[in-house]
């Protein structure tokens, strides 16, 4: 399989990484409850490059959620996987997700969590389809913002493929 065109550089997605951490950081340096909720399996790559990053005290969960399977076309329909297993109650939490198209899943996501009593939600992406929104859901931090194409690389895959490349790459789904 050959590689995927670079959408977006390393070095870029590095750089832009480093910002959102400054950012994050000086927007939470006044709280010693942050928890990061990484959305798997996309996010884990991101998750951890901002996390390292991060100048604040902070936890960090796994939260799993399904809404395309193995395809690229969604169902429209998400389902909780795997849910947070610490408490999250009167804490800060920062949902950290790999990219947001419809908004479904993030407002899926929002709303389950709310359930278990966090003082606040905020959310950070890495990439943003706005083109895409069916859902009006605010993303509080966005590292770059793409066309509707379909994207692997840095955590995300087509069908359980390319996750492990340092870049933002675009394919073809063969399913579309």
């Amino acid at each position: 399989m050959s590689q995927p065109p670079v959408l977006i550089s390393e070095a870029d997605i590095q750089k832009r990484v480093a910002e959102l951490a400054e950012e994050i950081s000086r927007d939470y340096q006044d709280k010693d409850d942050v928890v990061l909720i990484g959305v798997l399996k996309g996010s884990f790559i991101f998750l951890a490059d901002l996390s390292r990053r991060l100048t604040i005290p902070r936890t960090i969960e796994f939260i799993a959620v399904s809404s395309y399977g193995n395809g690229s076309v969604q169902s429209g329909a998400v389902r909780l996987v795997m849910d947070v297993r610490g408490n999250i109650e009167g804490r800060h939490v920062l949902i950290v997700e790999d990219i947001v198209d419809t908004g479904h899943t993030l407002s899926y996501l929002i709303g389950m969590l709310r359930s278990h009593g966090p003082a606040s939600i905020r959310t950070c992406t890495l990439l943003h389809k706005a083109e895409r929104a069916e859902v009006d859901v605010k993303i509080d931090y966005v590292g770059f913002g793409i066309g509707d194409e379909w994207v692997v690389g840095y955590g995300l895959d087509y069908a359980e493929q390319n996750r492990t490349l340092p870049y933002i790459g675009n394919v073809e789904p063969t399913d579309r």
